[in-house]
C-alpha cells in the first residue's frame, strides 16, 4: 500500500528483456535503501513492483507482460525518469490517498498551460475510466496523488504546484505523453457496493441485439 506521496526520482538504468518480460534495473536517486529487503513493494511511476535484487543505491524488478500491456511501460527506454515510492509503514504519515500500485489504465497529456504560481494540466483518461473520476476527488498519476480540479467528461484537470513539477516527473510533460493513471480505490468498491445482489451474478457476455446488429448478425 502507499499514499502517493513521491519519495525520490529514480532513472531506469537497464531494461533486460526475458521473453515477453522485463527485468528492470533502477538507479533510486535520492531514495533512502537502507531498510530495502528482497521481496519489499516500490512503486515506479506508480505501478507497485517487487525488488528482486537491490544495492546501495538500485534495485531491480521483474515487470510481466501484462503490466507492459497496461501501463506506460512498453514506452519507457534506459534514461526514463520514474517516481518513486517505497510502500508505507502503519507509523508513516497519510499524506496523500490510498494508493494500491495497480494502474487502471493509461492517459495522455491533453494540455499544460502555466499561470503565475502553477501549472494547469489536463489530462484524458480512458473512457471507461470516466466514471472513477470527481471534482474534488484523489486520483494517482505515475504514482503521484491528485485533487481533480475539473472534470469535462474523460478529460480531468489538474493545478500543479512548482514543488512538486521539480520533484517528480511530472516536469517533463508534455502534450501527447502518456502517464499512468489509478483510480481512487473507494470509487471502485462503492461501484461493487451498489450491484448488490447482482455482484454474485455470471458476468453478462456483453451481446445482446444492439450488438448483433452492429456487426451484421441481424438483417435491417
Amino acid at each position: 500500500m502507499f499514499t502517493g506521496i513521491v519519495q525520490a526520482l529514480g532513472t531506469l538504468r537497464q531494461l533486460d528483456r526475458r521473453g515477453e518480460d522485463i527485468r528492470l534495473t533502477v538507479s533510486a536517486g535520492k531514495l533512502d535503501m537502507s531498510d530495502v529487503a528482497l521481496g519489499d513493494s516500490i512503486a515506479t511511476n506508480g505501478v507497485c513492483l517487487t525488488v528482486v535484487e537491490y544495492g546501495e543505491d538500485y534495485y531491480c524488478a521483474d515487470v510481466s507482460s501484462e503490466t507492459i500491456r497496461l501501463t506506460g511501460f512498453a514506452h519507457y527506454r534506459a534514461g526514463s525518469q520514474v517516481n518513486l515510492e517505497k510502500a508505507m509503514r502503519p507509523t508513516d504519515r497519510f499524506g496523500g490517498h490510498i494508493v494500491s500500485g495497480h494502474v487502471d489504465g493509461v492517459g495522455t497529456i491533453s494540455s499544460i498551460t502555466e499561470h503565475a504560481d502553477y501549472f494547469e494540466i489536463w489530462v484524458k483518461a480512458p473512457d471507461d475510466l470516466a466514471k472513477y473520476i470527481a471534482h474534488k476527488g484523489s486520483i494517482t498519476v505515475d504514482g503521484v496523488s491528485l485533487t481533480v480540479n475539473e472534470v469535462r467528461g474523460a478529460e480531468f484537470m489538474l493545478w500543479i504546484i512548482p514543488h512538486t513539477l521539480q520533484e517528480t516527473v511530472i516536469g517533463s510533460y508534455k502534450a501527447g505523453s502518456q502517464v499512468n493513471l489509478e483510480v481512487d480505490v473507494v470509487a471502485r468498491y462503492l461501484e461493487r457496493l451498489m450491484l448488490g445482489d447482482k455482484a454474485a451474478a455470471p458476468k453478462a457476455s456483453g451481446i445482446d441485439m444492439s450488438f448483433l446488429a452492429e456487426n451484421g448478425f441481424l438483417r435491417k
